[in-house]
């Protein structure tokens, strides 16, 4: 059962200088009990299509159109108090990058776990106090931890304890949004095997955002690439890592050091991703593709499933091209 699904998001933000499409067109599905990650370069719009699924999209941004339907009900047609009362934190809630910026300074931990206990299922204090207990120690956290203020606590503390904030309400949906970010290899294992924990514990689902690609290959039973405000792919974990179909997947994976085998020098994808108020026509990524001819620069690809799931949006993988990849492959 499809606890999420999002189709033909649009995302803009409307500047002095232009319309920026940050989210232009993306549509994905999540399973209950299911963890997807979203991979791309900065600025291709990972974030915003979170802070839309939570429908928090800063000014001077706003979805356009498409649909969020979150357990059947579409947030987009829904007002900010029917989402704050029925969505945000109680279906779908988020680990914000940079635990510090997401935790107030002058409050205690307790105080900004407990709060929408208080103000949204309506309980007093001393009951939200011993909830919020059991939730510190469920993410590896003592209960003293609750009368401390947030710059009392390590870098590894504060991601805790904002993921216990994700979970406090019971979501259905926990976004993680870069939550290993400034943290050491030590502790983004331990947050990482935390989230792990969440999803086969309490059969939250998932959406891990991140650039690094070896977490998502981690964390993710799908994974969906993005760029330039599109998923240019989009399948299994497995098939994107062990037969990637996209120009830019395969480029992004070929930039990742190998343990093993023999010492190569390390891929790169040369230029810069495009201005989203005037993004190229046809493919987007054409400007950069090795593989690029005269049709990707005149219309936008299709979605091609290249096998079960598995979905690319690229000329080369329709039939009656696959020769021109190969030859521009063996050239």
């Amino acid at each position: 059962m499809n606890i999420l699904e999002v189709e033909g998001l649009k995302t803009y933000f409307y500047t002095l200088r232009g319309i920026v499409k940050a989210v232009d067109g993306v549509s994905f599905t999540l399973k209950k009990g299911e963890t997807m990650g979203l991979a791309g370069e900065s600025g291709c719009g990972k974030s915003t299509v979170a802070w839309s699924l939570l429908g928090l999209v800063p000014p001077p941004g706003r979805i356009v159109s498409g649909s969020i339907r979150i357990d059947g009900m579409d947030i987009t047609k829904m007002t900010e108090a029917e989402i704050r009362e029925k969505i945000r934190w109680k279906k779908i809630s988020m680990v914000f990058q940079g635990a510090m910026n997401a935790l107030s300074p002058v409050h205690k931990v307790g105080d900004q776990i407990t709060e929408p206990l208080i103000i949204h299922k309506g309980l007093n204090k001393e009951v939200a106090w011993r909830r919020a207990e059991s939730i510190i120690k469920q993410v590896g956290l003592t209960p003293d931890i609750l009368n401390r203020y947030p710059h009392e606590l390590s870098g590894g503390q504060k991601q805790r304890v904002v993921i216990a904030m994700a979970l406090i309400m019971e979501p259905d949906i926990i976004i993680a949004d870069e939550p290993t970010t400034a943290l050491d290899v030590i502790v983004q294992g331990q947050i990482l095997n935390l989230l792990k924990k969440i999803n086969w514990e309490h059969g939250v689902s998932i959406i891990f955002i991140s650039h690094d690609l070896s977490v998502i290959a981690e964390m993710s039973d799908k994974v969906a690439i993005m760029y330039a405000g599109k998923i240019v792919e989009m399948g299994p974990a497995e098939a994107i890592f062990k037969e990637p179909t996209h120009p830019y997947t395969q480029a992004l994976i070929k930039a990742i050091p190998k343990l093993r085998g023999p010492k190569e020098k390390l891929a790169y994808i040369p230029g810069q991703p495009p201005d989203l108020r005037a993004p190229p026509k046809g493919c987007r990524f054409a400007p950069r593709c090795p593989f690029a001819w005269d049709k990707c620069t005149r219309e936008e690809p299709p979605d091609v499933e290249v096998a079960d799931g598995h979905i690319s949006k690229c000329w080369l993988n329709l039939e009656e091209y696959k020769s021109r990849r190969a030859t521009a492959q063996a050239y």
